[in-house]
């Protein structure tokens, strides 16, 4: 009688695995970079397996939290951003899904991943210079928004002078690279509503400034991408007390009636959004009424004729009368 066994095959513990990791990435810079390249494609595709298994057998919890405490004492999560240009398509794709379960990865009471890059904040910068190269953009992007769930890391971004390149990257001619960057910069807004209305309290005319340009960006996508963004968050309630102080700017309801006189239709209906504001704000400042005033024929000319569907909801039917009336009412006292 015989019988047949399958070759037993070493298990590869998470410590060897990190130890492999690291110096295939080490010698990315070595003559011998062609193999050393397979090595690290080999070793992170073994890395993924580890962290959500491999399609037949279910992650082992200890195993994950141990490759996270690896990568972290041997520094392997600097590693992985600073290598990630060497790597080819295929590396960089598993390596992103590695990166965003490594940092939801809680061990004992704390997140050690997230807690290495708190210590290690260059990494961000480097994730957001990254929008300068096509080649890792996207992978940056992805990276760079797994990072932004967690406050300290957010608030990091959008303290640091890297933040104010977002209000560059979102007009690159690359659409995808300009698209991914405008919802990093969208998720940088709205994630953490304390940190916002801290960094808005303390930066408004900074961060406005800059974005006033956005609106009147020659770019139909910027322009159209940043308006929409804009009335949907001053809108929000959160972000009231923003959304008082803007429209007490003159410069900014300026802004909106030039965007009511744009050629798109989607641009006008989104002006109209904050437009509205300004006029129906019943503390409106002296220079605000004269500036409606002043222009009432015109504003209400295109307040009449604003490209509204057949159909369209009565709200919005009901707030276009409400602000003619109002504009008529300012244009009418002494």
């Amino acid at each position: 009688m015989s019988f047949f066994f399958k070759p037993s095959r070493a298990r590869t513990t998470p410590s060897d695995l990190v130890k492999a990791i690291r110096e295939s990435l080490h010698a990315l810079d070595t003559k011998t970079a062609a193999k050393a390249l397979e090595d690290v494609e080999k070793n992170i595709m073994s890395m993924r397996q580890m962290l959500s298994g491999d399609g037949d057998s279910e992650t082992n919890q200890e195993q994950v939290s141990q490759i996270a405490l690896e990568i972290c004492k041997e520094d392997v999560l600097s590693l992985f951003v600073q290598k990630l240009p060497s790597l080819d398509w295929d590396a960089r794709k598993d390596l992103v899904h590695c990166w965003g379960i490594l940092l939801r990865q809680k061990v004992g009471s704390s997140y050690c991943c997230v807690e290495y890059v708190e210590n290690h904040l260059d990494l961000l910068d480097f994730l957001v210079f990254c929008y300068n190269n096509k080649e890792i953009a996207l992978n940056c992007g992805n990276m760079l928004r797994e990072c932004i769930k967690y406050p300290t890391l957010a608030t990091y971004v959008l303290e640091s002078a890297s933040f104010e390149l977002f209000f560059k990257y979102v007009e690159l001619p690359n659409f995808d690279i300009a698209s991914d960057a405008l919802a990093t910069f969208k998720n940088l807004l709205t994630k953490h509503e304390t940190e916002v209305a801290q960094y808005l309290t303390v930066h408004y005319e900074q961060f406005f400034e800059r974005y006033d340009k956005l609106l009147l960006s020659p770019n139909y996508v910027t322009k159209r991408q940043s308006l929409k963004f804009l009335s949907e968050f001053l809108l929000e309630s959160a972000n009231s007390q923003i959304m008082r102080r803007y429209i007490l700017e003159v410069r900014y309801l300026r802004t909106m009636m030039a965007l009511l006189k744009d050629s798109s239709k989607n641009i006008q209906l989104s002006a109209f959004q904050i437009f509205k504001v300004f006029v129906a704000n019943p503390n409106k400042p002296h220079d605000i009424k004269e500036i409606l005033a002043k222009n009432h024929q015109e504003l209400l000319m295109i307040l009449h004729n604003l490209p509204v569907n057949k159909g369209e909801d009565e709200q919005f039917e009901e707030e276009r009368e409400l602000i003619i009336n109002e504009i008529e009412k300012i244009s009418r006292s002494p």
